[in-house]
Parts: structure tokens; C-alpha cells; sequence
């Protein structure tokens, strides 16, 4: 049962809408007498909960987060690579969305670093600059993805999908 402070009722003719805080789900679900509660939107992977931000950028840290949080994401963001490194969330995030381009280290290099200590975590590679070379040194060396910024929501989603089937190792 949902508690009545999870959710907002919008009254419509006829209907009633609500926005739910259900963490495996996604926003918008119909309220009708007859049938309960009955989502509009599909449900996200239940197999990936938290997600790591990685970007010198404080305007795409928070563009990210929001968009991730619509969808139910627990998301921590970070500025740098050392931030990240030197404050190694537990649990481990069950995927990373790194900038390639930051000053210090590289979204690569975080990879690497990663690597080297054995922790495996299924990794997005975003970046401003779009190079063949760069996206095939990062996939070859373990992301799952390589996408250019501005990033389209469906690709990002979609990496994001893939990550849940690679999983943390």
C-alpha cells in the first residue's frame, strides 16, 4: 500500500493523477476507483539503484542528477576524479558517468585507477570532444559506453540499461 504522503494528487475531470516516490518506478501513474493504481510510464531496471557522476562541470553534475532523479536513480556527484577516488562511496555505485575531459585526471584514467584495485563498475564515458581515437581507447578499455555531450536522454538511458546487464564486479 502507498502512503499518502509518497504521492500529490492532481484532480482532473474524471480522473485523478498521482506522482508517486515508489524508487523503482518512474513518475506518472493513474488513480481510478475501479482499478487502483495503474502505471502510464514503463519501470525502469530494478537490477541498477545508485549512480555516480563524475564531471568538472557543476552545471552538468546537476542537469544529470535531475534527470537521473525523475527516474529513480540514487545519484551522487562529483567534481573530480580524486574527489571521487578519495571518497570511494560504499556501497560502490552500480554505474559511473565519467567526463572524459577534467582537469587532473581524465574520465580514462578513473577507469584505469579503478582497475588497477580491482573494482569493476560498469562505466559511461561522456565527453564535449568526440574523437574515434579517445572513444576506442575507452572502450577498450571496459566502458560500456562513449557518448558526446550533449547527451541525448534515450542513448544515456539505454547505456544505463546495458550497465545493469554488465553489473559491479
Amino acid at each position: 500500500m502507498i502512503a499518502r504522503s509518497s504521492y500529490r494528487h492532481m484532480t482532473l475531470p474524471r480522473t485523478r493523477w498521482a506522482v508517486l516516490a515508489d524508487p523503482t518506478s518512474i513518475g506518472l501513474w493513474v488513480n481510478s476507483t475501479a482499478n487502483g493504481l495503474a502505471p502510464i510510464f514503463g519501470r525502469m531496471p530494478s537490477t541498477l539503484h545508485n549512480v555516480a557522476i563524475i564531471d568538472d562541470d557543476p552545471a552538468v553534475l546537476k542537469a544529470l542528477a535531475r534527470l537521473l532523479r525523475t527516474r529513480a536513480f540514487a545519484v551522487a556527484t562529483f567534481e573530480s576524479g580524486r574527489q571521487f577516488l578519495t571518497s570511494l562511496p560504499e556501497p560502490l555505485p552500480d554505474c559511473l558517468i565519467l567526463d572524459f575531459q577534467m582537469p587532473g585526471m581524465t574520465g580514462l584514467e578513473i577507469q584505469q585507477d579503478l582497475v588497477r584495485k580491482g573494482i569493476r563498475i560498469p562505466t559511461i564515458i561522456i565527453t564535449a570532444h568526440d574523437e574515434a581515437g579517445i572513444r576506442d581507447r575507452c572502450k577498450s578499455a571496459g566502458a560500456i559506453a562513449y557518448l558526446a555531450k550533449p547527451v541525448p536522454q534515450a542513448a544515456l538511458f539505454a547505456a544505463i540499461e546495458a550497465a545493469g546487464g554488465e553489473g559491479a564486479r
